[in-house]
C-alpha cells in the first residue's frame, strides 16, 4: 500500500495536466469570441460616429460635386468680333461673354457684337477628343474611386462603434488607411484638374470647340463652389485621421475612494 500511493498520486496529476490542457484549448476560441465582441467606450464610440458621418458627408459632396456643372466660371472675349470693328475699351463690354462648365457638361454667352447667345454643351463623346483625354478621365476615375473609399471609411467607423474588430486592419489602423486613401485620390483630382485648367488652357478649349469663324479670348476664370466641394471632402478625410488618433488616447482614470476601499481577495489574487 506504501508504494501503491505515488504511483496513484502521479496518475491523478496527470489527468488534471490533461483537463487543464483541455479546458486552455477550449477557452482560446471563446476568449477570441470576446475580444471580437466587446464594446467600445462611450468616447470611443462618440469619436467613431461621428468619424462615420463625415466619410459619408464626403462622399455626398463628391457625387453633388460631379454631377453640378459649375467647377470653372469665367469671361470670353470674341477676339474676331473685336478686331472686326476695331473695338475700343468702351465697346469692348459688347464682346465679352460667359462661360461656365463641369467635368460632364457646360454652357457659354457669345457676345460677338449681335447681342448675346446661349448654347450648352456637354464633355463626353465628342469634345473630350479635343481636350486632354486622358487628364480628364483620370479626374473623374480618382473622384470615383475617392467616393469608393469614403464608403468603406464609413462601413468601418460603424464598425468599430458597434464593437472593437479583432483584426488590426478592421480597427482603428483600417479606418486611417480607407481615410487617407480617400482623401488622397481627391487631391489627385483636384490637382490634376488645376494642372488641367492653367497647363492646358482647358477653358480656351472648351470655348472654341467647334468655333470656326470666331476665336475666343479667355479675359479671367476662377474656381467656383463645386470644386471647394472636393477640397471640403478632402479636408473632411483630414479631419477624420485627426479622430481617430484622438480615439487612440488613453485617458487616465479617475478612481472613487469607496472604489479603492472595496478590495476583495480575488482582486489580489489577480
Amino acid at each position: 500500500m506504501y508504494f501503491e500511493m505515488p504511483a496513484i498520486h502521479l496518475w491523478i496529476s496527470g489527468h488534471e495536466k490533461k483537463w487543464e490542457a483541455c479546458l486552455i484549448a477550449a477557452e482560446r476560441p471563446w476568449s477570441r469570441f470576446l475580444e471580437t465582441t466587446r464594446m467600445p467606450g462611450c468616447f470611443k464610440k462618440t469619436l467613431f460616429a461621428l468619424a462615420s458621418l463625415i466619410s459619408f458627408v464626403s462622399s455626398i459632396l463628391i457625387v453633388v460635386a460631379m454631377g453640378t456643372p459649375k467647377w470653372m466660371t469665367g469671361k470670353i472675349l470674341c477676339k474676331t468680333g473685336a478686331d472686326l470693328v476695331n473695338a475700343t475699351d468702351p465697346e469692348l463690354v459688347k464682346f465679352i461673354g460667359e462661360i461656365y462648365y463641369g467635368l460632364f457638361r457646360g454652357g457659354k454667352i457669345r457676345q460677338c457684337g449681335l447681342g448675346g447667345r446661349r448654347s450648352k454643351f456637354t464633355i463626353f463623346p465628342h469634345m473630350v477628343k479635343k481636350l486632354n483625354t486622358g487628364l480628364h478621365v483620370m479626374i473623374i476615375m480618382f473622384l470615383c474611386v475617392a467616393i469608393f473609399f469614403s464608403l468603406v471609411s464609413f462601413g468601418f467607423c460603424i464598425l468599430n462603434a458597434i464593437k472593437v474588430p479583432y483584426r488590426a486592419i478592421k480597427g482603428p489602423a483600417g479606418v486611417c488607411l480607407w481615410n487617407f486613401l480617400a482623401g488622397g485620390f481627391i487631391v489627385l483630382a483636384v490637382t490634376s484638374f488645376m494642372a488641367a485648367v492653367k497647363l492646358h488652357h482647358l477653358t480656351e478649349r472648351i470655348a472654341n470647340f467647334r468655333e470656326n469663324v470666331f476665336q475666343f479670348v479667355i479675359l479671367e476664370e476662377q474656381f467656383e463652389d463645386c470644386f471647394w466641394l472636393c477640397v471640403a471632402s478632402a479636408t473632411a478625410h483630414a479631419v477624420n485621421l485627426l479622430l481617430i488618433a484622438i480615439s487612440g488616447i488613453h485617458f487616465p482614470k479617475i478612481k472613487t475612494k469607496t472604489e479603492e476601499a472595496n478590495v476583495t481577495a480575488e482582486d489580489i489574487m489577480y
